[in-house]
C-alpha cells in the first residue's frame, strides 16, 4: 500500500506500471517518496515563515498544509512530464526548465529553515539593530525639541543675569553709602549728612527694584522651567510610543536581511542540500535508464497520436473533395440562363427600391 502510495506521488501511469516489473515499479516509488517528503519539507518550512508573519500556530499550519500541497503538485508535475528518449541531450534540454523551477523552489524552502537553524545569531543581529535604531529614534526626536529647551535654559539664564547685574548694582550703591558714612570716600566728611542721605536713597530705591526684578523674573523663571518639563514629558511620551516599533522590528523581512549579514558559507550550504532534494527526483530520471514502463508509455502515446494524424488527414481530405464538387457544382449553375435572368431581375427591383427610398429621405429634408 505504501508503495501504491509512492508511485501516485510518482505521477506515473499505474495501469501501465502494474505490468511492469517490480524494479520498475520500485524507482518510481523511490521517486515518488522524494517527491512527498520534499513537500513535507516545503510544509516544514513554510508554517515557520508564516508564524513568524501571523504569530499564531493555526494559521501558519493552515498556510503552510496549502504551500507544501502546491509544491507536492509542483514537484509531481516536472516529474511526470520528463519523457525518456534515446537522447540524453534532448532530456536534459527538455529537463532545463524545471530543473530552474526546482532551484527557485529550493531556495524558498530552504531560507526559512535557515532562519530557524540561525535563530540565536539572528536575534543577536536583530539585538544589535534594534539598539542602533532606538538611538538613531532618540537623537531623531532630540532634534524636535533640543532647539526650544536650550532657548528656554538661554532665556532663564538672562534673566538670572539681569537678576546679578541688579544686584551688583545695589552692592554697589550701597558700598558708595557706607563709604560716605565713614568718610572713606566721597566727601570724607565722618557722618550721616545730606550727600550720605542722597546716596542712601539711591541705594533704597534700587533695592526696592532689586526685591521688584527678583519676584517678577521669578515668575517667569517658573514657567520657564515648566515649559521645559512639559518638553521633556513629550519627548519621553514620543520615545515611549515609537520604541514598541522598534522591539516589533523581528519580521520576516527583517530576519532575512540579518540572515544575510551572517556567514554566507553555512547557508549555501543548507541550500544546496535542499537543491538536491528537490532536484533528486528530476537527476534520478534523467540518469536512470530506459526501462520497460518508459516503452510501453512510448507505444500507447504514438499509437494514439498516429490514430490522431489518420483523422486529421481523413478530415482534410474530405474537405479538399467536398470543396472540389461545390466549385464545379456552382460554376455548372453559373452558366444557366434562367438563374442569371432571375439575378439580373431581383437587383434590379432592389436598385429602384433604394432610389424611391432615397428621393423620399432627400424631399423630407428639405
Amino acid at each position: 500500500m505504501v508503495q501504491q502510495f509512492f508511485i501516485l506521488c510518482s505521477g506515473a501511469d499505474t495501469d501501465i506500471l502494474n505490468t511492469c516489473s517490480k524494479g520498475e515499479q520500485n524507482k518510481y516509488a523511490g521517486i515518488g517518496a522524494t517527491v512527498f517528503f520534499t513537500a513535507i519539507m516545503a510544509f516544514i518550512a513554510s508554517a515557520y515563515a508564516l508564524f513568524t508573519v501571523f504569530d499564531n500556530v493555526y494559521t501558519a499550519i493552515f498556510f503552510g498544509l496549502i504551500w507544501g500541497l502546491l509544491i507536492f503538485n509542483l514537484d509531481r508535475f516536472i516529474v511526470s512530464t520528463i519523457k525518456k528518449s534515446n537522447s540524453f541531450k534532448s532530456e536534459l534540454l527538455q529537463a532545463t526548465p524545471r530543473i530552474i523551477l526546482a532551484i527557485i523552489i529550493a531556495i524558498v524552502i530552504s531560507k526559512p529553515l535557515e532562519m530557524k537553524i540561525f535563530e540565536k545569531e539572528i536575534n543577536q543581529v536583530l539585538l544589535e539593530e534594534k539598539n542602533t535604531m532606538t538611538l538613531a529614534n532618540k537623537e531623531q526626536i532630540a532634534t524636535q525639541f533640543t532647539p526650544k529647551t536650550e532657548q528656554l535654559k538661554a532665556d532663564i539664564l538672562g534673566l538670572k543675569d539681569e537678576i546679578a547685574n541688579k544686584e551688583a548694582e545695589t552692592n554697589a550703591l550701597y558700598d558708595t553709602y557706607i563709604s560716605e558714612a565713614e568718610g572713606t570716600a566721597g566727601t570724607k566728611l565722618l557722618g550721616k549728612g545730606p550727600v550720605y542721605k542722597e546716596k542712601k536713597d539711591k541705594h533704597d530705591a534700587a533695592l526696592a527694584e532689586l526685591q521688584s526684578l527678583k519676584q517678577m523674573n521669578a515668575e517667569k523663571i517658573s514657567a520657564l522651567e515648566a515649559q521645559i518639563v512639559a518638553l521633556d514629558m513629550e519627548y519621553a511620551d514620543q520615545i515611549t510610543t515609537t520604541q514598541p516599533i522598534i522591539d516589533g522590528f523581528d519580521g520576516l523581512m527583517a530576519r532575512i536581511n540579518a540572515l544575510d549579514k551572517l556567514p554566507w558559507l553555512p547557508s549555501f550550504f543548507i541550500f544546496l542540500l535542499f537543491l538536491t532534494i528537490e532536484t533528486s527526483p528530476i537527476i534520478a530520471k534523467l540518469l536512470s535508464p530506459k526501462g520497460s514502463y518508459d516503452y510501453k508509455l512510448e507505444d500507447e502515446e504514438s499509437a494514439v497520436k498516429t490514430w490522431v494524424n489518420q483523422k486529421v488527414n481523413q478530415r482534410e481530405k474530405v474537405l479538399e473533395t467536398d470543396s472540389l464538387l461545390n466549385n464545379k457544382i456552382y460554376g455548372e449553375i453559373a452558366e444557366e440562363e434562367e438563374i442569371y435572368n432571375y439575378k439580373k431581375q431581383k437587383a434590379e427591383e432592389l436598385l429602384k427600391l433604394q432610389a424611391n427610398a432615397f428621393h423620399e429621405a432627400q424631399l423630407k429634408s428639405l
